[in-house]
C-alpha cells in the first residue's frame, strides 16, 4: 500500500487466476465482520492490463464500512473476498475515433487504467482483452488542490494528453488550469465534437450531469458520451 493523495491510498493485489481485464472494469471488495456483518464497495481497477498488477484506489472516508479497514488495518498477505472484473459498458472504446476522458476527483481512477493501455497497447494486440485504438486519447481531470491529485506518475507519463484543473486554489508556480470545468474550458481543451469524439465522465453525480449537459450543448451527440457517477465523496 502506497500513500496516492492526500486522501487516498493505492493497493496492490494478487488475485489468483487472474483473468486480465479491460480498461475502466472495476471489482467488488467485501468484508466479513466477526458477527456475519458483510459490506462491499466497487473499486475501479487503476493499473494498465499490461502492467501485470491489480492496483486499487481507495479515498478512505472517517465514517466509511470498508475504506478505513483497507486503508488503515489490511497489510502484506492479508486475504480479501473479491468479485470481479466486473463491467463492460464504461471501457475503452474500440476504433480509432478520438477519445475524450473527463474525470472530477477520484473518478479519473478508471482513466489511469485507459491511459495506461492506450500508450502501452496503441494498434497492437492484447490477448482476449485486447481493445484496439488507433487515435488520439485525452484527458480533462478536475481536482480540489494539488494534494488530490491521483495517479500523478501516470499522468506524467501522458504529457500533453492531459489537462488538470484546480477548484480551490492552485499552489505558486502552477501552470495548470484552475476553477470548475464548464462550456469554456470544454471548449478550449477537449475534443471538438465534429471529430466524433467518444468521450467519457467519471466523477461525483453532480459533476457529471453538469459535464453531460455542457457537452450535448457544445455539439456532442448524447449517444456518444457515457457516463459512470458516485455520491458526494471526491466533489469538486
Amino acid at each position: 500500500m502506497a500513500p496516492e493523495s492526500a486522501r487516498a491510498f493505492r493497493l496492490a493485489l494478487a488475485p489468483p487466476d487472474w483473468p486480465g481485464h479491460v480498461p475502466g472494469q472495476h471489482l467488488d471488495v467485501r468484508l466479513t465482520a466477526a458477527d456475519g456483518y458483510t459490506a462491499q464497495r466497487s473499486y475501479s481497477i487503476a493499473s494498465a492490463p499490461s502492467s501485470g498488477r491489480v492496483d486499487l484506489v481507495v479515498e478512505r472516508l472517517p465514517d466509511g464500512e470498508v475504506s478505513p479497514y483497507l486503508t488503515d488495518v489490511l497489510v502484506p498477505g492479508d486475504l480479501l473476498e473479491l468479485r470481479g472484473p466486473i463491467g463492460g459498458y464504461f471501457v475503452q472504446p474500440d476504433g480509432d475515433a478520438p477519445v475524450q476522458l473527463i474525470a472530477g476527483g477520484s473518478g479519473v481512477v478508471p482513466f489511469l487504467s485507459m491511459l495506461g493501455h492506450h500508450r502501452a497497447h496503441d494498434g497492437t494486440h492484447d490477448g482476449a482483452h485486447h481493445r484496439a485504438h488507433d487515435g488520439e486519447t485525452r484527458l480533462l481531470y478536475s481536482a480540489r488542490t494539488a494534494a488530490d491529485l491521483i495517479g500523478r506518475a501516470e499522468l506524467a507519463r501522458a504529457d500533453g494528453a492531459v489537462h488538470v484543473t484546480l477548484t480551490r486554489g492552485a499552489p505558486p508556480g502552477w501552470t495548470g488550469l484552475t476553477g470548475r470545468v464548464d462550456a469554456a474550458m470544454l471548449a478550449a481543451v477537449t475534443v471538438a465534437p465534429d471529430r466524433g469524439a467518444r468521450v467519457l465522465v467519471c466523477g461525483p453525480t453532480g459533476f457529471v450531469e453538469a459535464v453531460a449537459h455542457e457537452l450535448v450543448g457544445l455539439g456532442h451527440p448524447p449517444g456518444q458520451i457515457r457516463t459512470e457517477r458516485f455520491g458526494a465523496t471526491g466533489g469538486q
